[in-house]
C-alpha cells in the first residue's frame, strides 16, 4: 500500500481503537467506582474519546511498535509481537485516559463535599483498566485492522 493509504488506515484504527478503549475504559472505571451514573458515564466517554483521538492522531503507533519490536528482535506479525503491540499500545493510551476519568471523579467528589484519596483511586484505577485495556487492544486492534484493510482495499 503507498503511503497515503496507509496514513488513512492508521487515522482509520486510530479513530476505531480510541472510541472502543474510551468507551469500555470509561464504563470499568464507573463500575468500579461503584457510583454509576449516565450522565457522568457519557461525560467521562467524551473527554476521554476525544483525548484518545488525540493521542492516536499524534502518536504513530506502527512506527513506534514496529520499531520497538525491531528493537527487542521481535519478529512482525507474530503472536509475540501481538503481544508486545498490545503492551505498548496499552502501555501509551490507558494511563492519560485513566487519569483524566479518575481526576474528573475526583473534582466532581470534591465539589460535592466528599473526600476521595486521588493515588489510592486513581491507583486502583490503573491496575485494572490497564488488564482491561490490553485485552480489548489484543482482540481489537487485529479486527479492526482486517475490516479497515478490506474496506480500503474495496475503494481502491
Amino acid at each position: 500500500m503507498e503511503n497515503e493509504s496507509m496514513r488513512k488506515v492508521g487515522r482509520q484504527m486510530s479513530l476505531c481503537m480510541g472510541v472502543t478503549l474510551s468507551f469500555f475504559l470509561s464504563l470499568v472505571g464507573m463500575l468500579s467506582s461503584g457510583h454509576f451514573a449516565l450522565p457522568g458515564w457519557l461525560i467521562s466517554f467524551v473527554v476521554s474519546t476525544i483525548v484518545s483521538l488525540i493521542i492516536g492522531f499524534f502518536v504513530p503507533m506502527k512506527k513506534v511498535t514496529g520499531a520497538a519490536c525491531r528493537k527487542c528482535r521481535i519478529s512482525e506479525g507474530t503472536l509475540k509481537a501481538r503481544f508486545f503491540e498490545s503492551f505498548l499500545s496499552d502501555l501509551i493510551y490507558t494511563p492519560v485516559i485513566t487519569f483524566l476519568m479518575v481526576e474528573m471523579a475526583y473534582v466532581q467528589a470534591r465539589s460535592h463535599g466528599t473526600q476521595m484519596p486521588f493515588l489510592i483511586s486513581y491507583g486502583k484505577s490503573l491496575v485494572i483498566c490497564m488488564v482491561v485495556g490490553y485485552v480489548l487492544i489484543f482482540f481489537f486492534m487485529p479486527l479492526f485492522f482486517y475490516m479497515i484493510m478490506k474496506k480500503n482495499k474495496k475503494k481502491s
